[in-house]
């Protein structure tokens, strides 16, 4: 049997190290993931108190149109419901562009370092994969509309961009608008979207009676805490949702997950008292390197990209020791760096003294 030719070339993604597994490789009673951009304050209490009532009827299938979530999602943001496509995490919305739009002979152009998945379907797809590099961790707009030609089919915007936490302002989002051909859909992708503090944001939701070729992505992953159960969605133009119903599988998302989101979705004091907690704690880390001159982006999310005197390999593998799961900047192509997710007050000021500890003598 004979697979595509650029699957032989390319790596499945691979997570970053789970729990239980470093437990047992370091002998610890704790371990603080801070690798993966969770919510550490967990999930609303409200979906937690009626998960027994979910379990009912698991034998039958989800409903495939996640009519009563679409509706839900609609009111939420005062969009119709045919403006609507959900998907097992949004990460599945952004396999579902791909499938719909790319092929053999257009390309796709993006930031880097930016979310993999986007290249990664990108690719499986046939398509050519342009990547703009970042500039101090902002997209460079004007570059990746100099990329643009008659075979461009999505352009992907990450905001605030994954890995380093900024934001794309109101009035660059703009002038992006108004300069990009029709023919080119442009995906922003705002899974962080809760946790944007600035006012300096473009309406997005908005954008979409003004630009056709505007799609918009959003999940229950983050700032509502439902990783585990994988719900997101996209918010388009009806005829964008049209073309992309055809390429979603069946039943893609569970009754469990379809459930759960309409319950957080109601329960808007969890997202408030989270993200207030969130931005607490952030400005605490930057009071922190600040102190001790380290350079760092100016994150709008729930997690920070920090630069290091040292090799960010070497910083992973001292906190994983001390019991912190981080991600290393050298797997994230950024050398000398770590991104971590904002936690719990208490396991931030421990991570700041196993930093410091390990930087001793290389701080200015």
């Amino acid at each position: 049997m004979k697979s595509k030719e650029i699957l032989k070339q390319m790596k499945p993604y691979k997570p970053g190290k789970q729990i239980e597994e470093v437990k047992r490789e370091y002998g610890l009673d704790k371990i603080v993931k801070l690798a993966s951009n969770e919510n550490p304050f967990g999930f609303s209490p409200q979906v937690k108190q009626q998960l027994p009532d979910l379990l009912a009827q698991l034998e039958k299938y989800p409903d495939g149109y996640a009519a009563t979530l679409r509706e839900k999602v609609a009111s939420f943001l005062n969009v119709e419901e045919e403006q609507l496509i959900f998907g097992n995490g949004s990460d599945e919305v952004v396999q579902i562009i791909c499938r719909t739009f790319l092929e053999p002979g257009v390309n796709t152009i993006m930031a880097t370092p930016t979310f993999p998945q986007y290249r990664h379907n990108a690719l499986i797809e046939g398509a050519e994969v342009r990547e703009v590099p970042v500039i101090e961790g902002h997209h460079n707009l004007e570059e990746m509309l100099q990329q643009v030609d008659e075979y461009t089919r999505v352009i992907w915007l990450c905001t605030p961009n994954n890995p380093t936490g900024v934001h794309i302002t109101k009035s660059a989002l703009n002038h992006f608008m108004e300069k990009c051909p029709s023919h080119v859909l442009v995906v922003i992708d705002e899974a962080y979207y809760e946790y944007v503090e600035t006012e300096d944001v473009f309406d997005s939701i908005h954008g979409l009676q003004k630009h056709e070729n505007l799609m918009v992505l959003r999940t229950f992953s983050k700032a509502y805490g439902l990783a585990g159960l994988r719900v997101g969605y996209g918010v388009a133009n009806r005829t964008v949702i049209h073309s992309l119903e055809p390429a979603r599988e069946p039943f893609n998302t569970s009754t469990i997950a379809q459930a759960a989101a309409i319950i957080a979705l109601d329960d808007q004091s969890f997202i408030d008292e989270t993200t207030g907690e969130n931005r607490s704690n952030k400005q605490d880390l930057f009071a922190f390197l600040n102190e001790n001159k380290l350079d760092y982006y100016e994150s709008e999310a729930n997690f920070v990209l920090i630069h290091l005197p040292i090799s960010g390999d070497d910083m992973f593998e001292h906190l994983l020791s001390k019991g912190f799961i981080v991600r290393s900047g050298e797997a994230l192509g950024i050398p000398n760096s770590i991104r971590l997710t904002i936690g719990k007050k208490e396991d931030m000021a421990l991570l700041q003294q196993e930093m410091k500890q390990k930087l001793e003598g290389h701080l200015k």
